[in-house]
């Protein structure tokens, strides 16, 4: 039999990315788990650490210092703590079983609205820190050590390079061991090495590519189940999500508040009298700006309002300006930053703000900061706004005459997908599950099947070049339910 890491050592090697170093001030004061402030965002911190691990597999907080700043109307903690994991032995996460063992890590939370968001996490075991008293590597836990040696926890909060930039290539020898679970084959390790190589990834620990790859070989089974089960001509496969469960999916880059709030109530657009042309693309017109990325926030309501304001001022003004969706995350106090907003309450923020900067003068860094608009630098007004009919053919119509339009649809199976014209089971998309807003650009078919034209906020590296195509006619995932513009005199 042909050796596992023979065929992997024939494949480029990924390479590792430098990691920055911890913004710890030498003055700093260190906090005690019991700190109040500390507790909350270190048991999110945690929580957040163990997604998508069996009970068994759970780790626990041990030692915790951090420090805090504020952030706008939030607060920004940046966390150093230990994390006491139990012994591996579930085959679906670990290749072989292994010792408990602590792992270090550096978190940064913001907390917002009182509501949790975590913005990095960097890990790596600290066994190997404290063998110099004789203990071999990974056979003896650190744990009693460690409360005899209280000293000892600060050493741990320091950089140690054998760890930081652990790559995938120490984690390949784990893959030659037998017996290997059926699961994690010669071809999902091989595809899990070009997904990494491909979307740049690096792991801090074994453990952690471990339990990466097996998200990943699961996500693959998930995108043939729904590639199975798609009516359109979608494909569903590898995409940079590929290594993250569903949670941590929904939770970084989608949006529940589009399902739970119902924001200020709109007018209703004039209806268009006359029939929709058989297909119509804006972007061929010049009223659509590159696709954007919005990054580790469920900011996909800016960009999905700012891009129809973007359409709007060009086809009334003559003028294509790139415009700024960190004012909105940082000054419209009606909605909730990274942690999710509604259209329709942007829209009036935008009225009572008085305008939109330019991305160039007002750069989106993808995290929440103190409001720094100014009436001096708006480049562009709105002056009212108006909810769409949920008629597809009429809000073809629309669109065809007045531009792109802000709506909000069910994300299911947009994880995996890669290009091709999705049409879900609407069991399985339900229009009343919406949670992420998008901009519908153009309508058209293609071999005879209608689609929306969609364009999304998650980088011209996802989709079509960063756009999503659904199906037309059927109100799939919701696209006809929550669709509005801005007006621009």
């Amino acid at each position: 039999m042909v050796s596992l890491l023979w065929l992997l050592a024939l494949l480029p090697a990924a390479a590792p990315v430098p990691v920055p170093a911890e913004p710890w001030a030498d003055n700093e004061q260190a906090w005690n788990l019991s700190f109040p402030e500390l507790l909350a965002p270190a048991r999110f911190a945690l929580d957040m650490y163990n997604y998508g691990r069996s009970a068994g597999s759970k780790a626990a907080l041990g030692a915790v210092r951090g420090r805090v700043r504020q952030v706008g109307l939030g607060s920004l903690f940046f966390l150093q703590a230990t994390m006491e994991e139990p012994p591996c032995n579930d085959p679906q996460v670990c290749l072989l079983p292994e010792s408990k063992k602590i792992m270090l890590c550096s978190f940064e939370v913001l907390e917002e609205l009182g509501k949790h968001m975590l913005l990095k996490k960097d890990c790596g075991p600290v066994n190997a820190k404290i063998t110099g008293a004789g203990r071999a590597r990974g056979d003896w836990d650190p744990k009693p050590y460690l409360t005899q040696n209280p000293a000892l926890i600060d050493s741990l909060f320091q950089p140690y390079p054998e760890y930081v930039n652990e790559t995938f290539q120490s984690f390949l020898p784990m893959m030659n061991k037998d017996p290997l679970p059926r699961d994690f084959s010669v071809k999902m390790v091989t595809l899990f090495k070009d997904f990494m190589t491909t979307y740049n990834r690096t792991y801090r620990s074994r453990k952690e590519a471990q339990w990466r790859l097996a998200i990943f070989a699961r996500n693959m089974i998930q995108a043939q189940k729904i590639q199975a089960l798609d009516r359109g001509t979608a494909h569903y496969g590898i995409t940079k999500f590929s290594d993250l469960t569903e949670k941590e999916f929904q939770t970084i880059y989608l949006n529940p508040l589009l399902q739970k709030e119902t924001g200020g109530k709109m007018s209703l657009a004039n209806p268009i009298k006359h029939l929709a042309p058989p297909e119509w693309d804006w972007r061929k017109k010049g009223a659509v700006t590159e696709v954007k990325d919005q990054g580790m926030c469920g900011s996909c309501w800016a960009f999905s309002v700012t891009g129809n304001v973007e359409g709007q001022w060009f086809l009334n003004r003559g003028t294509l300006l790139s415009l700024s969706e960190q004012e909105l995350l940082d000054c419209d106090k009606m909605d909730k930053a990274c942690l999710g907003g509604l259209p329709s309450t942007a829209y009036t923020a935008i009225k009572n703000l008085g305008g939109l900067e330019t991305e160039d003068d007002y750069r989106y860094q993808g995290h929440v900061q103190a409001c720094n608009f100014s009436a001096g630098r708006a480049k562009v007004y709105i002056n009212d706004s108006v909810e769409l009919s949920q008629n597809e053919n009429k809000i073809a119509a629309w669109l065809a005459q007045n531009g792109p339009i802000s709506v909000a649809i069910n994300a299911f199976g947009m994880q995996f997908y890669r290009h091709g014209i999705a049409h879900p089971f609407r069991p399985l998309c339900s229009p009343w599950l919406i949670d992420h807003a998008v901009l519908l650009v153009g309508y058209g078919n293609r071999s005879n099947i209608p689609f929306w034209a969609i364009k999304n906020s998650w980088g011209s590296d996802w989709g079509e070049e960063g756009y999503y195509y659904l199906h037309r006619g059927s109100g799939a995932c919701g696209v006809n339910t929550m669709a509005s513009s801005a007006v621009v005199n």
